[in-house]
């Protein structure tokens, strides 16, 4: 049996388990998927989506060059989506220059941890910083557009996120942050983030800096990182999660699951079609499960289309944000706090 649901609008699809990074608040290396499991080009062809519909798809791992055909997947993935991007370490330079160059309109994410010691230590990979400095300045000069880096925060280097925002203010790159979190996905439940206050203070800095820029888009970037302050100090998410019915992700086994956190599986695209798996009654049952999923995780994945959803009031909160800014004052968490729950 199956009912009347809309097909998402925004999708992870993580290709591989496999990678040739360390990082200390992963152990995805730990327990690598066998390439003869893994889903190939063929397999995604039944993934719901096109240009008008699908707002963005983030292909992701384990370290998603390790794949000899990802060209492949990207060549049936790139129609069904209006932006397509690639989370990677970095570290293949050459494989990535030459998806680059293949497909000039996707977008390319470096994980960078900090300035490179910082870096290097927190991801168990010699050099890895220089290797991802490097990828991003190839892409650069050969005039690649959609390029960025982002950080995962932690008590280890929440100061050297402030640096490399700086890095990507001068160059013009995106920034992306996440904070230190848990989940099956990572085979990692004891990270946590010991010095909240000094960890929010670096995120309160990170807001002051974006909202006096004159970016839109920087200003909603700001409303996103007060969201994960609130992540720290273990509030409530700002707005429902949508997981499920909003963003869908499928795992290098096939399985699809309503996010990389929750451990809960509705189907396999290797068995059934995506539609038939979207709309089955497990499928209901996951929507249920997501309703009262207490995990409060706030990343872009499943942020950025609850902010689509709840436009209007976000936009009230970034134009009082905006407006204190342009006063010159600091903005703190609490006045953040209140702006929202006024």
């Amino acid at each position: 049996m199956s009912y009347t649901v809309k097909d998402p609008p925004e999708g992870i699809v993580a290709v591989t388990y496999r990678c040739n990074a360390r990082c200390y608040m992963c152990n995805i290396w730990k327990h690598p998927s066998d390439p003869k499991d893994e889903i190939k080009a063929d397999d995604l062809v039944s993934l719901p989506g096109d240009k008008k519909k699908m707002r963005s798809l983030n292909i992701t791992g384990g370290e998603p060059f390790i794949r000899t055909d990802l060209g492949d997947i990207i060549s049936v993935l790139r129609p069904k989506t209006k932006r397509l991007v690639i989370s990677t370490n970095g570290y293949f330079t050459d494989r990535i220059v030459k998806i680059a160059e293949e497909f000039p309109d996707i977008g390319i994410r470096v994980s960078l941890e900090g300035l490179p010691a910082v870096s290097d230590k927190l991801r168990g990979l010699l050099n890895g910083f220089d290797h991802g400095l490097r990828t991003l300045l190839k892409l650069h000069e050969m005039g690649f557009k959609d390029i960025g880096f982002g950080i995962t925060v932690s008590d280890l280097n929440h100061k050297d996120m402030l640096e490399l925002y700086t890095l990507a203010a001068a160059t013009g790159w995106e920034f992306a942050t996440a904070v230190l979190h848990n989940s099956f996905y990572f085979h990692k439940f004891d990270n946590k983030i010991e010095y909240q206050n000094e960890v929010a203070k670096s995120f309160e800095i990170l807001i002051n800096k974006l909202l006096k820029t004159h970016r839109v888009k920087n200003w909603y970037r700001a409303f996103f990182n007060y969201g994960i302050i609130n992540r720290i100090y273990g509030n409530p998410r700002l707005l429902p999660c949508g997981a499920g019915t909003d963003l869908f992700y499928v795992d290098p086994y096939g399985n699809v699951r309503p996010c990389n956190a929750m451990d809960f599986v509705i189907g396999n695209i290797k068995e059934e079609t995506f539609d038939k798996i979207w709309r089955s009654e497990k499928a209901k049952e996951m929507r249920e499960r997501v309703r009262s999923c207490t995990m409060n995780c706030w990343m872009i994945g499943s942020a950025s289309p609850a902010i689509r959803k709840d436009l209007w009031r976000v936009t009230k909160w970034v134009v009082k944000a905006k407006f204190n800014s342009l006063l010159g004052k600091e903005i703190k968490y609490e006045d953040m706090e209140k702006w929202w729950k006024k």
